[in-house]
């Protein structure tokens, strides 16, 4: 295990200067544990973070649903470029026929829009979801630029696993079957069971006073006001244990990390492979439209990867990941987790202050990011 000083210094430095709550790192290097630490408290109580706190991670779960494609892909069950409607006919209503699971992965199916009406209580519902989603009219062309699917994600390509799946699996339970138990991750949840609830830490929203986008925008229907990712929506019993797996991830670092430490090794992990490593290099490749804004996401130009990831970037809001060639996902509120294959690097930062700083590179994390990499003998463009 490496030395923890530098990382453990950023970590205070983050809480005691710069507003941080609780914090947890974990990184995984040639396949290895060599960090694991935390600092900080998990609730209004003053209890201490440990190695065991789970944190709401948001959006990096994305990368596991678009995992469980690529998995289904390596086993012959999933073909890229078939229709969404092979696998899920009712997709193809008011004219989705045409989209693709290569479109589903990218972000270029036209519906980031979430249904009409949608509640805390029917994104707990699967095959409600599904249906309304299923139902949706594209709003942008199906298969042309990408526009950014912040919630509808996960259940597209999470419902194309589901029907390609043999044993026909609720999603969440596919995750822990063919993810989590071959790898060996304790703690990576997509729909918590009961007994971890208590050790997940509570949330501190440092946006919340900030105005939310205009009604009409292409924002607000992806990420609708009642279903917003914040606090009182995504600390609900019910949410915790509903599989939303575009934003609903819930786990530790030390968990997350080992996830992407098979990613950042080629698809293989500890005499485990769930990928092969040309398939993990196809998935790690830059998408087209990558430098033009995307409708969605704020107007950003969004680096995303043909096979559902980011790509790392100096640029908010995963400023932490610095490397280009690295994949990565991003969390709302600031946690992050990244493989960089050039390096076998694998990172996760999970933290309970909900802040975005989207115009800047001055989020608290990346220096923590910084520490990690010079730990290991990285330098921050590398």
């Amino acid at each position: 295990m490496a030395d923890h000083a530098l990382v453990s210094a950023a970590m205070h430095r983050a809480i005691f200067n710069r507003g941080e709550l609780g914090i947890q790192v974990a990184a995984y290097l040639n396949g290895e544990l060599v960090i694991d630490a935390w600092a900080g408290i998990a609730d209004p109580h003053g209890s201490p973070v440990n190695g065991d706190t789970l944190f709401n991670v948001f959006s990096v779960t994305k990368a596991v649903a678009s995992t469980a494609v690529h998995l289904q892909a390596e086993r012959g069950l999933i073909d890229y470029d078939a229709p969404i409607v092979r696998y899920w006919p009712e997709f193809g209503a008011h004219g989705k026929q045409t989209a693709t699971v290569r479109d589903a992965l990218t972000h270029r199916t036209g519906i980031p829009q979430m249904p009409d009406g949608t509640s805390p209580e029917m994104i707990c519902d699967w095959d409600r979801m599904c249906a309304a989603i299923a139902d949706l009219a594209p709003i942008f062309p199906v298969g042309g630029d990408p526009a950014y699917h912040s919630m509808t994600y996960g259940w597209i390509v999470g419902e194309i696993v589901r029907r390609t799946d043999p044993g026909n699996r609720p999603f969440g339970t596919y995750v822990q079957d063919e993810i989590c138990q071959p790898l060996n991750i304790r703690d990576l949840w997509l729909g918590i069971p009961e007994r971890v609830e208590p050790r997940i830490a509570v949330l501190r929203n440092d946006n919340a006073s900030d105005p939310l986008p205009p009604l009409e925008s292409n924002f607000i229907r992806s990420v609708p006001s009642n279903v917003q990712l914040v606090p009182p929506v995504f600390e609900r019993p019910d949410v915790r244990r509903a599989c939303i797996p575009a934003v609903g991830g819930i786990a530790n670092a030390r968990s997350m990390a080992r996830f992407w430490a098979m990613l950042a090794e080629g698809g293989t992990l500890d005499g485990t492979r769930l990928l092969s490593p040309d398939r993990v290099a196809s998935a790690s490749r830059s998408r087209q439209g990558n430098d033009r804004p995307d409708p969605v996401y704020f107007d950003m130009a969004m680096p995303l990867s043909e096979g559902g990831f980011w790509k790392g970037q100096s640029l908010p809001p995963i400023a932490a990941v610095r490397d280009p060639e690295a994949i990565c996902c991003p969390g709302a509120g600031g946690s992050i987790a990244w493989a960089d294959r050039k390096n076998r690097l694998a990172v996760a930062i999970c933290h309970n202050r909900m802040l975005n700083l989207r115009g800047s590179l001055d989020h608290p994390l990346v220096e923590v990011a910084d520490a990690i990499r010079e730990t290991l003998g990285h330098s921050k463009g590398n």
